[in-house]
């Protein structure tokens, strides 16, 4: 029997040079990584992940919209109350530069970035406030003459952002 180093010796350098190239690929092909299949397969729960997150978000953020305009009808109802009780009870100066006068925090002016006051209209006995927000739809706050308040959501533009109707109460 030859002992190992005159094994090593007698070995030609192409011999050896296989011999070297085999355990080189041994060794690459024993590394631990991740085949096409696995990779596909991960990428398709992602992205099954991301049809169901996207929606939900989507939703999120048209109820922050809807939100927004709702506190500023809100305001501008509140104001128009102020007006009325400092004019002993007639809401007859009720419009959109008299509430921005009086409360400074009720946009006016018509944006994209944020809710506005569309429209505000009067009588001695009653008033009617609409504020549009940026999705484009329009919450109205109403007092009739018997005092009685209403609040109604139309949706001009989607036609499902007023509880995923065209229009509602809110």
């Amino acid at each position: 029997m030859l002992s190992e180093s005159s094994d090593r010796s007698s070995r030609t350098p192409q011999l050896r040079g296989t011999l070297l190239a085999g355990r080189l690929w041994r060794s690459v092909s024993d590394e631990s990584a991740f085949t096409l299949t696995e990779l596909l397969v991960v990428i398709l729960i992602i992205g099954i992940l991301a049809a169901i997150a996207v929606p939900s978000f989507l939703s999120t953020t048209s109820k922050a919209v809807d939100a927004q305009a709702k506190e500023l009808v809100r305001t501008a109802e509140t104001t128009a109350e102020t007006l009325g009780a400092m004019d002993s009870g007639s809401y007859e100066r009720v419009s959109t530069t008299e509430l921005n006068k009086e409360e400074p925090t009720i946009r006016i002016s018509p944006s994209t970035r944020e809710a506005y006051l569309s429209a505000a209209t009067s009588a001695k006995n009653s008033y009617s406030l609409t504020v549009k927000a940026t999705n484009g739809d329009e919450f109205t706050v109403s007092r009739s003459v018997n005092g009685v308040l209403s609040r109604t959501c139309a949706s001009p533009v989607s036609k499902k952002g007023c509880g995923g109707g065209e229009t509602s109460t809110w």
